[in-house]
């Protein structure tokens, strides 16, 4: 039994394109490369959302797509079967930020390209890549300073809230505008809502005050805008 076995596995390994060691290469650069991948997003993720889970999702599909084309090789029936496999896969979890996309496809070109052989490609393509992310990262890229902000406000219902709020705002924000109105029946209130544009020197503590001054001690919150927090 044991020699038939030994048998079928050469005839096999005959008909394969690829050899054990081959598995064995190819599993652990694309491994590697991806853990490369990994920490550069790790390093520089920006923000309260980071995700351990995103990131070893990042690994294993590079790992996973240089297993993909290996298998595929240049088989057009191998590939056209794949393709009809994983057709049937539903993702639901939408991708928080515009920068993962990239990770995503840097993740599955290594994978790509590992599983075609194409090891000094994958290699450099991973180094100078995660030069550029880090250059980047470092020398803070296309930054810009965000003086948008989400004002909330609660006046009495009835008040005349451009007669108790327009001075002081025009005089503190170089922009300002209405976006929302809400009654609060329970607490017989307006709710305002404004998109403002503050000043270069803002101190939000006195501003705040001042508003609970002219709307009798109600509640009032200054919102960072979504440039600023990622959620």
């Amino acid at each position: 039994m044991f020699e038939q076995f030994l048998k079928e596995w050469s005839s096999v390994q005959e008909g394969a394109i690829f050899n054990p060691i081959q598995i064995v290469m190819v599993l652990a650069l694309s491994f590697v490369l991806a853990l490369v991948i990994g920490k550069v997003y790790q390093v520089t993720h920006k923000g309260v959302s980071y995700s351990q889970s995103n990131v070893q999702t990042y690994v294993m599909m590079c790992v996973i797509v240089a297993v993909i084309m290996l298998v595929i090789g240049s088989n057009i029936a191998r590939a056209f079967s794949l393709v009809g496999a994983l057709s049937i896969v539903r993702f639901r979890n939408a991708v928080k930020e515009s920068r993962d996309v990239g990770f995503v496809f840097w993740s599955m070109a290594v994978g790509m390209a590992v599983g075609t052989k194409f090891y000094m490609m994958a290699v450099f393509a991973t180094v100078v890549i995660a030069m550029f992310v880090m250059v980047m990262y470092y020398f803070n890229f296309f930054a810009r300073t965000v003086r948008e902000r989400i004002l909330m406000v609660e006046v009495a219902e009835g008040v005349d809230q451009e007669a108790v709020l327009g001075e002081l705002f025009r005089r503190t924000f170089q922009e300002h505008f209405l976006i929302s109105m809400e009654t609060l029946p329970e607490a017989g209130s307006l709710q305002l809502v404004y998109s403002v544009t503050l000043p270069g020197k803002f101190e939000s503590g006195p501003f705040l005050q001042k508003v609970r001054e002219l709307t009798g001690q109600r509640k009032v919150s200054l919102i960072e805008g979504h440039q600023q927090m990622d959620l």
